[in-house]
């Protein structure tokens, strides 16, 4: 029987999602989802129109990373959320085909990778400019931003390019029913016909590897940020440098937090591996624009200034 599953390709695979739930429980969550994805897409495009129309803007360093951040968000949040949404409403969209399941695996993989370099690089920048102030423009120049910024996009989209074209080569088993809600490795895995344990292995060992290393670079660079603040008279310098740090920290805090307890620890499956997806899928794209927006002075006046028609 497992050869001859085996030996039948699989063309599509049904995504459970959260097919436990009452009709009345689905569409509340579809309200719900629909409400964060819409809220997401205002949030982080009025970021981005912000920067690009205001010329105080686009051409710092700092304010280049975060539009192209919350241009980030957008694809994030959109390669699963809407399917989801469908998924809710529609009795049959809860198949998804071959193609397209692993489309939506590499594209939601490759931009949290690319979310990870992205926090890097903007940790980076805030170690510059606060611990190197004299030497932040030459060393953060408009050429090195652009580079930091193609590495970012360029990194991620190959990180797992590898393990997702091994994990899609595996021969798998009818019916071919994955217990999440988009296409994720364990469930795929899961229902292999045929072990793969180096491919785990090497899939969760990149994973481990990008969230560990970025995430305590990013936390080396803000332990540095912090002792050279802490060093500065109390003023408006020293509060904004704060501002802006915590309300990077905040964003790292949500997304790390989330990630690790899915891709650094394998076991999470189940009810549990779902919410903590939901909320970093979710939750962390709508914080974001959240966090940006309302602890950055400039970003609301430049917000302010393009809504008014000011210059």
């Amino acid at each position: 029987m497992i050869l001859n599953n085996a030996t039948s390709p699989v063309t599509e695979f049904i995504l459970l999602g959260f097919s436990s739930l009452d009709q009345t429980s689905r569409l509340l969550l579809c309200a719900l989802l629909s409400s964060t994805y819409t809220l997401t897409l205002a949030g982080n495009l009025c970021i981005m129109w912000a920067i690009l129309q205001d010329p105080r803007l686009h051409h710092l360093p700092m304010y280049v990373f975060l539009g192209n951040f919350s241009f980030l968000e957008i694809c994030y949040i959109t390669a699963t959320v809407p399917r989801m949404i469908v998924d809710l409403v529609t009795p049959q969209g809860d198949v998804i085909s071959f193609q397209a399941c692993f489309l939506q695996f590499y594209f939601f993989f490759s931009m949290g990778t690319t979310e990870c370099f992205f926090l890097s690089a903007m940790a980076l920048d805030r170690y510059l400019a606060i611990c190197h102030p004299l030497r932040y423009p030459s060393l953060m120049s408009q050429r090195s931003c652009l580079f930091l910024v193609a590495s970012c996009w360029v990194c991620g989209f190959l990180w797992f390019m590898v393990p997702i074209v091994l994990i899609s080569q595996l021969p798998f088993c009818h019916p071919s029913v994955l217990d999440h809600f988009l296409c994720d490795p364990a469930p795929l895995l899961a229902v292999s016909c045929v072990p793969a344990p180096q491919t785990e292995r090497g899939l969760y060992t990149l994973s481990s590897l990008i969230i560990i290393a970025t995430f305590l670079f990013i936390l080396a660079s803000y332990t540095m940020v912090l002792k050279a603040v802490m060093r500065l008279p109390w003023g408006a310098g020293r509060h904004k440098a704060l501002s802006t740090c915590t309300s990077h920290f905040a964003v790292v805090g949500l997304f790390y937090g989330s990630v690790m307890v899915t891709y650094v620890n394998p076991a999470a499956s189940g009810s549990s591996g779902k919410m903590v997806t939901l909320f970093y899928v979710v939750v962390t794209p709508l914080f974001n624009p959240l966090i940006y927006s309302l602890r950055n002075k400039e970003v609301k006046e430049a917000l302010r200034r393009t809504l008014l028609g000011e210059r």
